[in-house]
C-alpha cells in the first residue's frame, strides 16, 4: 500500500488540500455577528465624515474549541482612513450576549459604536 500512495502524490495533495478546506467557510461580513471586537484605533464615539466601504468577507477557519463564536471584522478608522479590522474566534461568555460594532449616522457623518459582550 505506501507503493500506491508514492506513486501518487498529486492525489494526496488534492485530498488533503481537501480535507483542509473543508474546515473552512466564507460568509458575506455581518452575517456571523457583524462586527468584531478588536483592534479599531478610532476613540468610540468620534464622528468621521467618510462613510465606511461596503462589507467584505472573510474566510471563517473552523473553530478552536466546541462552542466557540465567530466575532467578524468590521472597518475600523485611524490615520485618516478606513482600515479592515480582521474577525476571530472567541470563547462564549455565560449569561451573555455579543454585541457587535457598527458604524451608525451622526449628523453629517458616521459613528463607529464599540462591540461588546452584553449581560442577559
Amino acid at each position: 500500500m505506501s507503493i500506491l500512495l508514492l506513486r501518487r502524490p498529486a492525489q494526496i495533495l488534492a485530498c488533503a488540500t481537501a480535507v483542509l478546506a473543508s474546515g473552512c467557510v466564507m460568509v458575506p461580513y455581518g452575517s456571523q455577528g457583524g462586527y468584531g471586537a478588536y483592534g479599531g484605533s478610532q476613540a468610540y464615539g468620534d464622528v468621521v465624515t467618510v462613510a465606511p466601504p461596503p462589507p467584505q468577507q472573510e474566510v471563517i477557519g473552523v473553530a478552536p474549541a466546541l462552542g466557540y463564536l465567530w466575532i467578524g471584522g468590521y472597518w475600523g478608522w485611524g490615520g485618516g482612513r478606513h482600515h479592515w479590522v480582521p474577525g476571530y474566534w472567541s470563547a462564549p461568555r455565560p449569561g451573555h450576549t455579543w454585541v457587535p460594532h457598527g458604524w451608525v449616522r451622526s449628523g453629517n457623518g458616521w459613528r463607529l459604536n464599540q462591540g461588546h459582550w452584553q449581560r442577559h
